[in-house]
């Protein structure tokens, strides 16, 4: 009976919900670790890279920083954003659009708490964008891709979504390069996407933590095509090799101010501000410079040559598989090519089968296909 009263206790959006895909294949990884298994982790989104020496003595030399900061981040920080936001995007950013927080997943959390709108994502997608919602209590609408169109939302199905009903407040997640494909968007698709965009006043949440690793270095911005209402997502997880700092950036345009300041009260009243001593460090690292340069031209260079090896050997086994064009993670299909992987002893789906964790592909919502992180946690700096 008391087990039953504690079940009827739980917020109706959170019954039944289960753990983040990647940070449940994570702890699950770490804990057969501890047991003594050799085990791959291809699960979780995590740089195989170390984080930039410079940035990591920043860190050391700010250790003693112990105030809080502003809710909206430390000043430097968020200057240090807007600069590099304009430098690598060529789009406009003001300071005062520039809010920090503890990693982007909970500013994107903020953001759908702030925003009365429908969620629109295209799949398939990172794991978190939907159960967010969820929790919200947010409807989502969700767009799904295909392998022949390497796994990219096309602008016709945008058009035909929100013709049905114009007026409808909206989010449409862009996040490119993809996770968990690795694929990036042209600048006529970009292009066609923010016609559509700003015909129907969307707001774009253009996450783009991965963009700094597009393998040729050439990411560009949907913020260049539709400044007034795109938010740029980023941090330092992926592109600079500090996940576990939990360190994320949003910069909005003017025209939604409103809802980063909506998002700063929210914020005072859940994790009050974010690390001080990361976000000395943080400066470092968006300041950039020759070492941070370097750092990612051999990132790139090791996660391109790692992409296409790792989808040529899984072309091989029959799998399909779109080359990635970034970050560092492979989508594959499942179907009649399953007894080919078998045979090679790769991994299936959910299992952890030769010592491999990945996740399979309705965790991205998607079925019938299973994603992996291209490389381990072993690899030695790019620099």
């Amino acid at each position: 009976m008391a087990n039953d009263l504690e079940h009827v206790s739980l917020n109706l959006n959170v019954r039944g919900l289960h753990a983040s895909a990647t940070v449940d294949i994570n702890e699950r990884s770490d804990e057969l670790i501890r047991q003594g298994r050799t085990v791959f982790k291809f699960g979780l989104g995590q740089s195989p890279f170390p984080v930039p020496p410079v940035v990591v003595e920043a860190l050391r030399n700010n250790a003693h920083q112990k105030a809080y900061l502003p809710v909206k981040g430390l000043a430097a920080l968020r200057e240090a954003v807007a600069r590099f936001h304009e430098k690598n995007d060529e789009v406009p950013a003001d300071p005062d659009n520039v809010i920090i927080g503890p990693g982007s997943k909970e500013l994107m959390f903020l953001l759908q708490n702030a925003y009365y709108g429908d969620l629109v994502i295209p799949t398939p997608c990172w794991v978190s964008y939907a159960p967010q919602a969820q929790i919200i209590g947010r409807r989502v609408t969700l767009i799904p891709t295909h392998y022949e169109g390497k796994w990219r939302l096309r602008p016709e199905q945008i058009e035909e979504l929100c013709a049905d009903d114009p007026a409808r407040p909206r989010i449409v997640v862009l996040n490119y390069p993809g996770n968990p494909e690795g694929a990036t968007y042209s600048v006529p698709t970009l292009r066609k996407l923010a016609e559509v965009a700003r015909r129907y006043e969307l707001i774009i949440l253009s996450d783009e933590i991965y963009g700094m690793l597009n393998h040729r270095g050439e990411h560009v911005s949907i913020a260049r095509y539709y400044p007034e209402r795109t938010i740029i997502s980023s941090g330092l997880s992926k592109w600079c090799g500090a996940g576990g700092w939990r360190l994320g950036t949003f910069t909005f345009p003017p025209a939604l101010r409103h809802l980063m300041n909506a998002m700063a009260v929210l914020a005072s009243e859940t994790y009050t501000s974010t690390s001080a001593p990361i976000q000395y460090a943080a400066v470092r690292a968006f300041e950039g410079g020759y070492t941070i340069e370097r750092y990612l031209l051999h990132a790139r260079r090791i996660l391109a040559l790692l992409g296409s090896w790792c989808a040529a050997k899984l072309r091989e086994t029959g799998a399909r598989v779109v080359e990635p064009e970034g970050a560092f993670y492979l989508f594959r299909i499942s179907g009649r090519w399953r007894t080919g992987w078998r045979r090679r002893g790769l991994p299936r789906r959910r299992r952890f089968a030769g010592g491999s964790s990945t996740r399979p592909g309705w965790r991205f919502c998607r079925g019938r296909c299973s994603a992996a992180t291209m490389a381990s946690s072993r690899y030695a700096s790019p620099t």
